[in-house]
Protein backbone atom coordinates (compact mmCIF):
# COMPACT_ATOMS: atom_id res chain seq x y z
CA UNK A 1 0.00 0.00 0.00
CA UNK A 2 1.85 3.60 -0.77
CA UNK A 3 1.61 6.07 1.79
CA UNK A 4 3.13 9.48 1.19
CA UNK A 5 2.64 11.97 4.04
CA UNK A 6 3.74 15.24 3.94
CA UNK A 7 4.75 17.95 6.95
CA UNK A 8 6.30 20.68 8.13
CA UNK A 9 3.61 23.18 6.99
CA UNK A 10 2.28 25.93 9.72
CA UNK A 11 1.75 29.64 10.07
CA UNK A 12 4.45 32.15 9.35
CA UNK A 13 4.66 36.01 8.38
CA UNK A 14 5.85 37.18 4.81
CA UNK A 15 9.18 36.99 3.81
CA UNK A 16 9.63 33.68 5.91
CA UNK A 17 11.22 30.41 5.78
CA UNK A 18 9.64 26.94 5.49
CA UNK A 19 10.72 23.50 4.55
CA UNK A 20 8.28 20.81 4.00
CA UNK A 21 8.59 17.03 4.07
CA UNK A 22 7.21 14.17 2.04
CA UNK A 23 7.92 10.80 3.20
CA UNK A 24 6.61 7.79 0.99
CA UNK A 25 6.32 4.46 0.98
CA UNK A 26 5.12 1.47 -0.52
CA UNK A 27 7.14 2.65 -3.57
CA UNK A 28 10.49 2.15 -5.20
CA UNK A 29 10.94 6.00 -4.23
CA UNK A 30 13.99 6.72 -6.36
CA UNK A 31 12.02 5.23 -9.35
CA UNK A 32 9.51 7.79 -9.22
CA UNK A 33 9.05 11.61 -10.39
CA UNK A 34 7.84 13.93 -7.42
CA UNK A 35 6.19 16.69 -7.36
CA UNK A 36 4.26 19.52 -5.04
CA UNK A 37 1.30 21.11 -5.51
CA UNK A 38 -1.13 23.28 -3.87
CA UNK A 39 -4.02 24.98 -4.06
CA UNK A 40 -5.46 28.12 -2.59
CA UNK A 41 -9.33 28.36 -1.57
CA UNK A 42 -11.37 29.05 -4.17
CA UNK A 43 -8.56 28.46 -6.76
CA UNK A 44 -7.19 25.45 -9.02
CA UNK A 45 -5.01 22.76 -7.59
CA UNK A 46 -1.33 24.18 -9.01
CA UNK A 47 1.70 22.82 -9.99
CA UNK A 48 4.83 24.03 -7.79
CA UNK A 49 7.86 21.90 -8.82
CA UNK A 50 8.87 18.74 -10.33
CA UNK A 51 12.00 16.76 -9.32
CA UNK A 52 12.96 13.94 -11.81
CA UNK A 53 14.58 10.15 -10.94
CA UNK A 54 17.67 11.84 -12.60
CA UNK A 55 17.42 14.85 -10.31
CA UNK A 56 16.34 17.29 -13.24
CA UNK A 57 14.15 19.90 -11.92
CA UNK A 58 11.13 22.38 -12.99
CA UNK A 59 9.55 25.35 -11.13
CA UNK A 60 6.06 27.12 -11.46
CA UNK A 61 7.06 30.59 -12.60
CA UNK A 62 5.62 32.32 -9.44
CA UNK A 63 8.15 30.32 -7.59
CA UNK A 64 11.07 30.23 -9.45
CA UNK A 65 14.64 31.46 -7.50
CA UNK A 66 12.16 31.15 -3.77
CA UNK A 67 11.26 27.34 -3.79
CA UNK A 68 13.86 24.63 -4.02
CA UNK A 69 12.62 21.34 -4.69
CA UNK A 70 14.86 18.05 -3.90
CA UNK A 71 15.20 14.36 -2.63
CA UNK A 72 16.58 11.89 -0.56
CA UNK A 73 16.00 8.78 -1.75
CA UNK A 74 18.15 6.79 0.52
CA UNK A 75 15.21 8.20 3.24
CA UNK A 76 12.55 8.09 0.91
CA UNK A 77 12.00 11.87 1.35
CA UNK A 78 11.00 14.40 -1.17
CA UNK A 79 11.29 18.35 0.05
CA UNK A 80 10.53 21.75 -0.46
CA UNK A 81 12.16 24.60 0.64
CA UNK A 82 10.13 27.69 0.98
CA UNK A 83 11.72 31.05 1.29
CA UNK A 84 10.95 34.99 0.89
CA UNK A 85 7.44 33.49 1.57
CA UNK A 86 4.42 35.46 0.29
CA UNK A 87 0.48 35.88 1.27
CA UNK A 88 -0.36 34.67 -1.95
CA UNK A 89 2.14 31.41 -1.19
CA UNK A 90 -0.88 30.22 1.19
CA UNK A 91 -2.21 27.33 0.32
CA UNK A 92 -3.25 23.62 1.32
CA UNK A 93 0.51 21.85 -0.66
CA UNK A 94 0.11 18.14 -1.41
CA UNK A 95 3.48 15.96 -2.65
CA UNK A 96 2.97 13.47 -5.91
CA UNK A 97 4.44 10.80 -6.79
CA UNK A 98 4.23 9.26 -10.57
CA UNK A 99 5.38 6.20 -12.22
CA UNK A 100 3.07 4.20 -14.07
CA UNK A 101 0.00 5.98 -11.20
CA UNK A 102 -0.18 9.20 -9.95
CA UNK A 103 -0.30 8.62 -6.06
CA UNK A 104 -1.27 12.01 -3.85
CA UNK A 105 -0.62 12.43 -0.23
CA UNK A 106 -3.28 14.03 2.21
CA UNK A 107 -2.11 17.67 2.45
CA UNK A 108 -0.40 20.14 4.76
CA UNK A 109 -1.81 24.10 5.08
CA UNK A 110 0.60 26.61 4.54
CA UNK A 111 -0.36 29.86 6.14
CA UNK A 112 1.73 33.19 4.82
CA UNK A 113 0.59 36.43 6.73
CA UNK A 114 1.12 39.48 8.74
Amino acid sequence: QVHLVESGGGFLQPGGSLRLSCTASGIFFSSYVMSWYRQAPGKQRELVATITSTEDTTYADSVKGRFTISRDNAKNTLYLQMSSLKPEDTAVYYCTAKNLFVYWGQGTQVTVSS
